[in-house]
């Protein structure tokens, strides 16, 4: 394919200038074909380029998760072209971002996408796995104003705190890691802790907690497992929107009768 291109620029150069008569325009024609090569190659050296950046950065590496040009999974393979990627899903909150996802969870959705990887010039690229492999996740669970508020934020904390106690010691030193690379001026919170919010129709409690870069899912299925059975078991039941009818309009029937022949 090389020694193709090579043998048709030159038969190229070679044909402009016996057609031209002049062969100090010979640099002219060669202007110009570079000038239509560097057009038609355009995504190919720029595709090329953002490849030496990712390497030369070391942006991300096979192995990591990643959101890349609007994908988001594990990278599968790099090449100088474009990067493989293994697709996974989107939780419910982000479910409205392209492209559209039917796995409401970050878990695999088994389609294997390759982006160029010019991508890094024209959007940003999010990295789940470099210098601090864990993400912070929460968990909503809106209560009546007439529950106790005490008691449900009792059964958040003490449910985070059994499922990602092994998350957090191991975290710790990942954290003062990072805060060494890089300039945080707070130091962020990786115990479980829980936040309230007041609605016109309950009050919202929202419990954060830290788990690894995968996995989140199965962590969040078995918190909300256990938070369902400790509110039944203190007769506390999730919040949810209700209509009252406070009156009813007034309906008038009429009978129409007809006169027999």
């Amino acid at each position: 394919m090389k020694r193709f291109v090579t043998l048709f620029l030159v038969a190229a150069i070679v044909v402009a200038a016996v057609w031209l008569g002049a062969t100090r325009e010979i640099g002219a024609v060669v202007g110009w074909i570079a000038a239509g090569l560097a057009v038609a190659l355009q995504r190919v050296v720029t595709s090329a380029a953002g490849s030496l950046i990712i390497r030369r950065a070391d942006i991300f590496r096979p192995g990591d998760r990643i959101t890349i040009g609007g994908v988001r999974g594990d990278v599968a393979a790099m090449g100088w072209m474009q990067t493989t990627v293994m697709e996974m899903g989107q939780p419910p909150g982000e479910q409205s971002d392209a492209p559209s996802m039917w796995v409401q969870g970050r878990q695999y959705t088994g389609r294997v996408v390759r982006v160029t990887n010019d991508k890094i010039f024209d959007s940003p690229v999010y990295n789940y796995t470099r210098e601090f492999p864990y993400i912070w996740e929460e968990l909503v669970v809106p209560v009546r104003y007439a529950d106790s508020r005490a008691t449900v934020e009792a059964i958040l904390l003490s449910a985070a705190e059994r499922h990602t106690a092994e998350i957090v010691a191991e975290a710790e030193p990942h954290l003062e890691q990072l805060r060494h690379v890089y300039h945080i001026g707070d130091r962020p919170e990786v115990r479980p802790r829980v936040y309230v919010r007041l609605t016109d129709n309950w009050v919202e409690l929202t419990v954060r907690f830290l788990t690894r870069d995968r996995d989140a899912r199965g962590i969040k299925d078995k918190m909300s497992r256990e938070i369902l059975d400790a509110l039944n078991a203190a007769k506390i039941g999730v919040a949810s929107g209700t209509y009252a009818i406070v009156e009813m309009p007034t309906i008038t029937v009429r009978q129409e009768t007809t006169n027999g022949p």
